[in-house]
């Protein structure tokens, strides 16, 4: 069982590569990005709070976005771990992580980050928002703000697991498979030395 965190700032591919590696893995995929979506298309309450920030690049606040995950782990039966991915999104977020987690008698045992420089992330977000139609994904100055939060408020969040040994730096530029084949490699890795 492995549960690891897939970091890097938006644009960097987490989704793509999370997918791929939950399927091949047979971890539980948990990307705080779709919980959000979800609410936000069924027009609740918490999708119109959630959308309040996601609108201006903001960060959802910490309790609504750790309650939501909370709901989604106790939802799925076992599994062969989790991926985490968007989340945490601060120091705060992976120490309310790593307690929960612990209150379980559970961690988490990898964090990897995705290298990605900021012109590449603002070419990969207008080509998606061209693809999806999402109005904030096409928004020069949007996409700015959010790397900017990244950097300022979620880029700690590799200190804090470096500081644990637990956080590795993939580089993300490159064609899908390519990526995933490092991130793989890492994994492969990783589950070795805990066995």
């Amino acid at each position: 069982m492995i549960n690891l965190i897939l970091f890097g700032p938006p644009g960097s591919g987490k989704g793509t590569q999370a997918k791929k590696l939950a399927e091949k893995y047979g971890l539980l995929h948990i990307s705080t990005g779709d919980l959000f979506r979800k609410e936000i298309g069924e027009k609740t309450e918490l999708g119109k709070l959630a959308t309040s920030y996601i609108e201006k690049g903001e960060l959802v606040p910490d309790e609504v976005t750790i309650g939501m995950l909370k709901s989604a782990l106790d939802q799925h039966g076992s599994s062969h771990g989790v991926i985490y991915d968007g989340f945490p999104r601060n120091v705060d977020q992976a120490k309310a992580l790593d307690h929960f987690l612990a209150e379980r008698e559970d961690e988490i045992d990898i964090l990897i980050s995705l290298k990605v420089d900021d012109q590449e992330i603002i070419d990969r977000i207008i080509q998606r928002g061209k693809v999806s139609g999402r109005a904030d994904d096409q928004n020069k100055e949007i996409i700015q703000s959010r790397i900017n939060v990244y950097k300022n408020e979620t880029q700690p969040v590799y200190a804090y697991y470096d500081a644990l040994d637990k956080a590795l730096t993939v580089n993300g530029i490159g064609n899908i498979d390519e990526i995933f084949d490092r991130l793989c490699d890492v994994i492969d890795r990783v589950t070795t030395e805990e066995v």
